[in-house]
């Protein structure tokens, strides 16, 4: 009888997805993503935005930057010195001083100069000392462009030297002649990010003349894939017992490698000497003249190559199992070809979560208003960080006490409740995010463990199975088992959310000294990094079990586990069998369109040699398809994986509860039934464990 399970789970998930909509809806109301986008000004305007005085001044001006430390305190708002919103950046040297000398002869330098002083100012006859003082005015302009919507000097590199257009000193506006390496010490690293963006337009470039044929890459990717899983029903067998015996033949070459160097190095003088007495060395060469290193590598090796041997003997008939599971499966696949293009469906799911994760994060992030806070190029002054109102602030002591310092906008807060709880649900929005992102991933096990299920569980195959399996097990998993995936995806989302916390201390605790401290987090981290792995093992295989029998969660969890620890080798050698032939697959299907998408974008194919389009980086495409056919491949493989699990516990159960007599025969296919030696006769069972 199919009942719903662990509904009071599935009613607690139900009301925190309306809960998770609330908190969109007034981070929405609240939040305001210009603040993110958009760069601010000391006033807490934005540079560029519609309706407002700077729609027309998108680029944010720093009035001295050389009082900036460096391009993370310029990118964070946190340079002491004022910021205002123009509509382009400096072209040239000048300093206040010279222009209003100048000015007196031509009145077009104040027109120029006016563009970087505060809005409103227009009195270029005002003595220089109180301009300086009340920062109407830059003391000097630089020749800049905009980067990240800011204006950094315009640095360019000249037989070696820095210039900035074309010079290498320049005047600062207070009587002194400065080198353009202190602009460069005041903007480190700006210069290798400007590199970066001319890269990223040309990487840009390649992927528009480009697309087209990598979309043609990723198609082919996705049919070879095809085809692999499904002429893995009649090589599976061929292809493992050829890739274990070529392991075979080439651990045997490196042993009679190693013995031959191990002889060769006989009388050879300090070739005698242990690895002990030379201690460390950082080049590795110097071991390879010891007979005593070749030595420890022919032991290693001859100890694997009998590993891998007695496995083979004692284990054949479990490999044997776990082949004509992997046949089976690809049958399955190939009886039910829809469940291929289900990853389709998870992934359209899992950019839902990621988009509305992300457009949340983003618009708490933005929430509040404006907050100031004093910044002084002094290092003693004790008012630095304090808050402060740009309004009164020329009026306040703080100018007095500390010369030189600004009330500049720092971030966006508050001190409502809202405000004062952005961090705790910032972290709320992660915890449901990753309940959601788990809950997506199980629904799809879920609903693929219940078509394979049908197939197997189908007396006389393939005439017996349901029809539409996969949408009809969908179907049973949202209505039913609702309420059990979410609850198997809140304990996995827990251990992913501690796991987090603990990345993030482990990040803050970097500099600490205190090693108990970091060994401690140390062990947590690798602690819940098993318990994590564990979980997801634990948590696919209870899927299946609730895909099968209908149960709860905890009920399936226990029945799995104890199924899997009653065939724990089996268990073994089916997911290391499993896991090679389907990373082996990965790798040959990546390789190989790899391969193709490097010859054709190097122009090394004549037939289609002019179809090529001109590019900067051939590597640009050639990785994205390589990239692109691996995770393709994950993704058909992630079925073909899921299909063998499922067959796997099917037919562990199969063999508990069947005895093979007409009243209770196997639902296994003949393959497995002769690999067995199983009969249908109601015969003597041997057992095979």
């Amino acid at each position: 009888d199919v009942g719903c399970t662990d509904v009071l789970c599935c009613v607690i998930f139900v009301i925190v997805i309306l809960g998770y909509i609330v908190l969109g809806t007034v981070a929405w109301m609240h939040g305001d993503p210009r603040k993110v986008v958009y760069p601010t000004d000391s006033y807490g305007q934005f540079c560029g935005q519609q309706g407002t005085p700077n729609a027309n001044k998108a680029i944010l001006f720093y009035f001295n930057i050389l009082q900036c430390a460096n391009p993370t305190v310029l990118i964070n708002l946190q340079c002491p010195t004022t910021q205002l919103c123009v509509s382009k950046c400096p072209d040239r040297f000048a300093t206040y001083i010279d222009m209003q000398y100048n000015y007196r002869r031509n009145k077009s330098y104040w027109d120029y100069y006016k563009l970087f002083c505060k809005p409103g100012f227009n009195n270029p006859d005002k003595p220089v000392s109180q301009v300086l003082q009340n920062e109407d005015c830059p003391s000097m302009i630089v020749p800049s462009r905009p980067f990240l919507q800011r204006c950094f000097p315009d640095f360019i590199t000249r037989n070696g030297t820095l210039t900035v257009a074309n010079k290498t000193s320049f005047k600062d506006g207070h009587g002194k002649i400065r080198s353009v390496v202190d602009l460069r010490d005041a903007a480190n690293g700006i210069t290798s990010l400007l590199d970066a963006k001319e890269v990223g337009v040309k990487i840009f470039e390649d992927y528009a003349s480009s697309w087209f044929w990598i979309l043609i890459g990723l198609v082919i990717s996705m049919l070879v894939s095809l085809i692999f899983i499904l002429l893995l029903r009649f090589t599976a067998g061929v292809l493992f017992w050829m890739v274990i015996f070529g392991v075979i033949a080439a651990v045997g070459y490196g042993i009679w490698h190693c013995y031959w160097e191990y002889s060769s190095l006989k009388g050879k003088p300090d070739s005698d000497i242990t690895i002990s007495d030379i201690g460390f060395q950082t080049d590795f060469r110097v071991y390879l003249q010891l007979r005593q290193t070749w030595l420890i590598f022919m032991i290693s090796l001859a100890v694997i190559e009998a590993i891998i041997i007695l496995v083979l003997i004692f284990l054949r008939n479990r490999v044997r199992i776990a082949i004509a599971l992997l046949k089976e499966g690809s049958k399955a696949i190939g009886c039910i070809m829809s469940t291929l293009f289900y990853p389709i469906i998870t992934f359209l799911l899992l950019a839902l979560c990621i988009a509305y994760w992300a457009v949340t994060a983003v618009f708490l992030a933005s929430s509040g208003d404006a907050v100031y806070k004093v910044m002084s190029t002094l290092p003693d002054c004790k008012y630095t960080n304090l808050t402060c109102d740009p309004e009164t602030f020329s009026q306040s002591n703080v100018t007095k006490l500390c010369p030189g310092s600004q009330c500049t906008f720092a971030f966006y807060g508050g001190e409502s409740l809202y405000h004062r709880y952005i961090f705790v649900l910032q972290l709320c929005n992660l915890l449901v995010f990753l309940w959601l992102v788990n809950f997506t991933i199980a629904l799809g096990q879920c609903t693929l463990a219940g078509a394979f299920a049908s197939y197997y569980w189908a007396l006389r195959k393939p005439a017996d199975i349901p029809p539409c399996p996969l949408a009809s097990s969908f179907g049973r998993a949202l209505r039913y088992h609702t309420g059990s995936l979410a609850f198997g995806a809140l304990i996995l989302s827990i251990v992913q959310f501690i796991r987090i916390i603990l990345e993030y201390l482990d990040h803050k605790l970097k500099g600490a000294h205190n090693a108990f401290t970091r060994f401690l987090l140390c062990c947590l981290k690798c602690c819940f990094w098993c318990l994590e792995h564990f979980i997801k093992f634990m948590n696919r295989n209870a899927y299946i079990m609730i895909s099968v029998y209908g149960k709860n969660f905890c009920a399936s969890a226990r029945d799995a586990f104890f199924l899997l620890m009653r065939n724990v080798m089996r268990v073994a050698v089916l997911d290391k069998v499993t896991d090679f032939l389907l990373f082996l697959g990965k790798l040959l299907i990546s390789g190989s369109v790899g391969v193709l998408a490097f010859f054709f974008f190097t122009r090394q194919i004549p037939v289609i040699q002019e179809e090529v389009p001109s590019l900067n980086y051939y590597w640009v495409p050639l990785l994205t398809v390589i990239f692109g056919s691996y995770m393709i491949a994950q993704g058909f493989f992630n079925v073909y994986a899921m299909c063998v699990d499922t067959l796997f516990l099917c037919f562990c159960e199969d063999l508990e509860r069947n005895d093979g007599s007409p009243s209770k025969p196997y639902y296994m296919p003949p393959g497995l039934h002769r690999i067995l030696n199983k009969t249908d006769q109601g015969g003597k069972k041997y057992a095979v464990s």
